[in-house]
């Protein structure tokens, strides 16, 4: 029987009271687990945001977005995972309905030719007349 593999989204906060290191840490700690147990196709982390409400008492949380392809038992073991961990302070998953792929912005290079040339003119004084 084939596997069947899907596309998913997941955004997590992290609790920034502990640091720097800690973040870290727990980006490193959620992206590796779905690395490991899935595709990882892009992280986004977004850093330190404002709240829409607060949660726990705290206005600002660290935000990550990853996507990732995988079957469908993996979204649910790291649901377990989120709600255990207690440096997560929300999290959600999304089975997208497209195929995710990698993003890439193009590389814009400029060259000579292209780039826009300031031309210093000098117009006459405009003068007025009074009628």
């Amino acid at each position: 029987m084939e596997k069947v593999i899907n596309s998913y989204e997941t955004m997590f906060i992290v609790d920034p009271t502990n640091g720097e290191d800690a973040i870290k840490a727990t980006v490193n700690k959620f992206t590796g687990l779905i690395s490991s147990n899935a595709e990882l196709v892009e992280v986004n982390e977004w850093g330190k945001r404002r709240l829409a409400y607060p949660i726990n008492d705290l206005n600002e949380g660290y935000y990550v977005v990853a996507t990732f392809k995988a079957e469908a038992g993996v979204p649910v073991e790291l649901d377990r995972n989120y709600n255990i961990d207690e440096n997560i302070m929300r999290s959600m998953i999304v089975k997208l309905d497209f195929e995710a792929v990698k993003h890439e912005t193009p590389a814009v290079e400029e060259t000579a030719e292209e780039a826009p040339v300031a031309e210093a003119t000098e117009e006459a004084p405009a003068t007025e007349t009074a009628e």
